[in-house]
């Protein structure tokens, strides 16, 4: 009976280790036909809900964080999130809205992610536009009941727009956001590798919830320094609603660094990790 048990475990372990996978073939650049299906659309309404949802929930977090620091310097004890909640917030709505919408549009709710994996053909031009129009419009909304359920708080507070924190230089606010975001879309292609999912197939692992730690760390690290965009729809969402000169003036780095942090994410990833350009030369060098 050992022996059979031992023989069962040792096949078991056998199909693991040579469990064969296959990478998904690359998305076509530019597919019109995606036009004509409720799926495009269904996704489409995914995002923006789930960036709506997001920037609600993480914009009064930030602004009822502000206003509990605003009172105590008044000299009242009031207790509140602190940065650890504002981070906490942040990854904890990502790991939930990935959760909820990974299986009907990827669950991307970030410009940068979405980028990342266009450049990976992983989505296509078409798809990745609109799941950014997408994202952007639901970050408006977003932040507009924010501040139309808690105007006089919202204008106070600054709206939780992004911009770089007095002390810091451009370069500095720049270089956070392209290093965060390179956490974030290196966790994202890491956590949906279908080589690591055929690997560790007998491992339940959570996909959301390493990216909403990846969000979690990067939040508590350039809190700081930028107030954390690695969204551009989340930074331009408060920039629309709030409307300062400053959070305007300081926009192209929340786009500019999260498109260049998911750039080098995706290179990491699909040519280095990955091994793709070897791959490639590879298989030409059989086939001459």
């Amino acid at each position: 009976m050992a022996k059979d048990v031992e023989a069962v475990v040792v096949t078991e372990q056998s199909e693991y280790s040579t469990k064969d996978y296959h990478d998904p073939p690359p998305e076509p650049f530019f597919d019109l036909d995606e036009l004509t299906k409720w799926s495009f659309y269904r996704a489409l309404i995914a995002e923006f809900v789930a960036t709506l949802l997001f920037l609600y929930i993480t914009v009064l977090t930030v602004i009822g964080y502000q206003r509990q620091t605003d009172l105590n310097a008044g000299g009242q004890d009031c207790g509140g999130v602190g940065i650890l909640g504002i981070a906490w917030a942040f990854g904890g709505m990502i790991f939930i809205l990935v959760y909820c919408t990974a299986g009907i549009s990827g669950g991307h709710i970030n410009p940068a992610v979405t980028f990342g994996l266009f450049l990976a053909r992983k989505v296509s031009l078409l798809r990745a536009f609109f799941y950014m129009v997408a994202q952007c419009l639901g970050a408006i909304c977003g932040v507009g009941l924010v501040k139309a359920f808690q105007r006089s708080y919202y204008n106070r507070y600054g709206g939780g727009a992004n911009v770089v924190a007095p002390g810091h230089s451009i370069g500095v606010g720049l270089a956070a956001e392209i290093i965060g975001t390179f956490v974030l879309v290196y966790t994202v292609f890491s956590a949906t590798d279908p080589k690591r999912n055929a690997r560790d197939s007998h491992v339940p692992v959570l996909a959301p919830l390493p990216i909403g730690f990846a969000v979690f760390m990067v939040h508590l690290a350039t809190i700081p320094i930028t107030g954390t965009g690695i969204n551009p729809a989340r930074s331009f969402g408060a920039a629309v609603i709030f409307g300062s000169h400053k959070a305007w003036h300081d926009q192209w780095i929340f786009w500019v660094g999260p498109f260049v942090g998911a750039a080098i994410a995706a290179f990491y990833h699909q040519y280095i990790l990955r091994a793709a350009a070897i791959k490639a030369l590879g298989s030409f060098r059989s086939n001459a």
